[in-house]
């Protein structure tokens, strides 16, 4: 909608909403530029607490896809007017956590009486100009790595249906309240990374394709080398399939080219919509090993799942 409105033209908006990135950016002097973003949803999880912690994770993770440091939130809240505020003070309390652990100061808000809850962030974060990490440049022979699992999304809808078993419910909840912060860290080092997003709402290939398109490349990925949450195949199979992917698959779908021998589940899962995902990476294929190595080596499990390619039809290859 926001590219059917009159064109604003400031030379200093360095990224905007016409790129499909991860959050924009906006210059303010020599060698530092504002990084900015907001996301808010409805909760996925029972637990007040647990539910601030996964939004405000969700929120920061812009900004560090995009190579940048946050430095200020805002918070978003809807709320039932006839609610109980301990409620609130809980969602709240968990958002706090996160944003202590990521540096980030919590300096003011916005509420507003609404039937459904709803909670989030606006987060401002600082940036090199010269190190942006925007979805564009991805080059042919780069290697595509992805630091988290896929899954969230059939689980927390699984979860709302009273069908998650425990294990499910732990795994997609620790996925969901680990920051990007270490991840972003190493990889804004002396590695050469093209281009990189988080995969969120959009799905490994909603978030795929604006990587391909933005880079004029084509993507081709393994899937017995795309890692899936504990459970994940499980809800896909038991029918919890979410809103946001049936409506990923029906949009992006058509740029998909399936090799012999993927599972119905398997192609399934690439569009499920993450909450709080993981880095995907084009990194420059001499770089790929020691880039895995030094994120696997601070935790973070990091894994090769793909590579670039020059562009072709189709545009998103999944191989076996």
């Amino acid at each position: 909608m926001l590219g059917k409105l009159a064109r604003q033209h400031d030379p200093n908006v360095l990224v905007g909403f016409d790129h499909a990135d991860d959050a924009g950016v906006y210059l303010i002097g020599p060698g530092s530029a504002l990084v900015q973003t907001v996301d808010f949803f409805t909760p996925m999880v029972d637990d007040p607490y647990t539910f601030g912690q996964i939004a405000a994770t969700n929120a920061l993770s812009d900004v560090y896809a995009m190579g940048g440091e946050p430095r200020t939130s805002l918070a978003l809240v809807c709320f039932p007017e006839k609610a109980d505020l301990a409620i609130l003070e809980r969602i709240l309390a968990g958002g706090l956590s996160k944003m202590i652990e990521a540096g980030c100061s919590v300096i003011g808000g916005h509420s507003v009486r609404d039937e459904e809850m709803k909670f989030g962030y606006s987060v401002t974060g600082l940036i090199d100009p010269a190190r942006v990490l925007t979805n564009g440049g991805a080059k042919p022979g780069d290697r595509l790595l992805f630091t988290k699992a896929l899954g969230t999304g059939v689980i927390s809808t699984a979860i709302k249906k009273k069908a998650a078993k425990q294990p499910w419910i732990d795994a997609a909840i620790a996925s969901m309240t680990t920051l990007n912060k270490k991840a972003a860290e190493i990889i804004v080092g002396a590695f050469t990374i093209h281009a990189m997003t988080d995969v969120t709402g959009f799905g490994l290939i909603g978030h795929a394709r604006e990587i391909a398109l933005a880079s004029s490349v084509s993507l081709r990925f393994y899937a017995n080398q795309v890692p899936l949450l504990e459970g994940a195949l499980e809800c896909i199979r038991a029918g919890h399939i979410p809103g946001g992917l049936k409506a990923n698959r029906e949009f992006a779908e058509c740029v998909v080219g399936y090799g012999d021998g993927i599972s119905d589940e398997m192609k399934t899962i690439l569009f499920d919509p993450q909450t709080a995902g993981g880095l995907l990476i084009s990194v420059a294929p001499d770089d790929a090993t020691e880039l895995t190595r030094a994120l696997k080596a601070a935790g973070v499990p990091a894994v090769e799942i793909g590579e670039v390619l020059s562009s072709t039809k189709p545009l998103l290859t999944i191989a076996p």
